[in-house]
């Protein structure tokens, strides 16, 4: 999301024209940038590379031309670049330059256009003019992690031409996806070069990676350390990333187990508990667990991770670290 803004303006009227503009940025964390005021600087060449990683936008009041020159040298990829938006002196002309969907240069304009009177915001994102999915849209609202984003622009080109689209997923997910014209929802084995995958698993395709829900079991009297180790050891063996994480599950009888509760509050993730009801009431085949023996209970870390998923699917069987930890993974 959008918070920190850089306005660049070039000299007095663009100045002025940038004073008037913070009055519709409520809400944002704004800087404005000029010759004469607030932060001055001499050259653009001495202000933008700066700019470029400590701003998720700049918005620049002057001539395009000149924006795009003096960016140039500065653009990276889309999924690192910040949102680029040049705007005219009198505030209703719009154009979302650079970053229109994964750095929100285009979700900004539309803010602008809704608070500034008689606006025009000029789109040139052909998706968006033409209503067609867009897949890294779609991974930026749920905030699921992309990987060979280099892919996209056949999808994306694929769509807009109406062309079939495979979808490599779990019928959970392919049904959030809200514009499914010309989306064909396919198994695992069946992905070629046309198709996207939506799943943890490793793949050449674009890939969109789901927040997954971990659930531990682990012995009374369990470092944190060693709950920590067995993680990342979970985390490499599935090619997954901590920010890949979005909350811990387990058992009720586990909330006070001192290394689970500082290994959650280290790694700043969420830790839900759920009670026997709970998971014995889950439906599906869980691993043999010594949870059913001690707890009368179907399990530990499959049971709770699969609760504790936004679309209910167990992705990763129970895996067991030191013979003392067991860990799972649903999304």
């Amino acid at each position: 999301m959008l918070s920190k803004i850089a306005i660049i303006t070039i000299n007095e009227p663009s100045l002025e024209s940038a004073k008037r503009l913070v009055e519709y940025l409520d809400g944002y964390e704004v800087d404005i940038y000029s010759k004469t005021e607030f932060n001055t600087y001499k050259r653009l060449d001495d202000i933008l590379p700066k700019a470029w990683g400590e701003y998720d936008a700049i918005i620049a009041i002057l001539a395009i031309g000149a924006v795009v020159r003096k960016i140039a040298p500065l653009l990276k990829d889309k999924e690192s670049d910040p949102a680029v938006l040049v705007i005219n002196l009198a505030l209703n002309r719009i154009i979302p330059l650079l970053s229109g969907h994964l750095g929100g240069a285009n979700e900004l304009a539309n803010v602008l256009t809704k608070r500034i009177p008689n606006a025009i915001n000029f789109l040139t994102t052909a998706t968006d003019q033409t209503d067609t999915l867009a897949f890294e849209m779609l991974a930026k609202e749920q905030g699921w992690r992309i990987e060979n984003l280099k892919k996209l622009a056949n999808i994306s080109n694929r769509l807009l031409n109406k062309k079939e689209v495979k979808v490599a997923t779990y019928p959970s997910i392919f049904e959030i996806i809200g514009n499914r014209d010309n989306l064909k929802l396919i198994s695992f084995d069946e992905i070629d070069e046309n198709s996207v995958v939506i799943a943890p698993f490793d793949t050449k395709e674009l890939h969109f990676i789901p927040k997954l829900s971990i659930g531990i079991g682990c012995n009374r009297g369990t470092s944190k350390e060693s709950i920590k180790e067995a993680f990342y050891q979970f985390l490499s063996s599935h090619n997954l990333k901590r920010e890949d994480i979005e909350l811990i599950c387990s058992f009720e009888a586990k909330s006070d187990e001192r290394g689970l509760l500082e290994f959650a509050k280290d790694e700043g993730l969420e830790l839900k508990f759920f009670d026997k009801e709970t998971l014995n009431s889950l439906e599906g085949e869980f691993s043999p667990s010594q949870a059913t023996k001690f707890f009368n209970l179907k399990g530990v870390a499959e049971p709770s991770a699969l609760k504790g998923s936004k679309f209910k699917e167990l992705i990763f069987k129970k895996e067991v670290y030191f013979k003392t930890i067991t860990i799972s993974g649903a999304i």
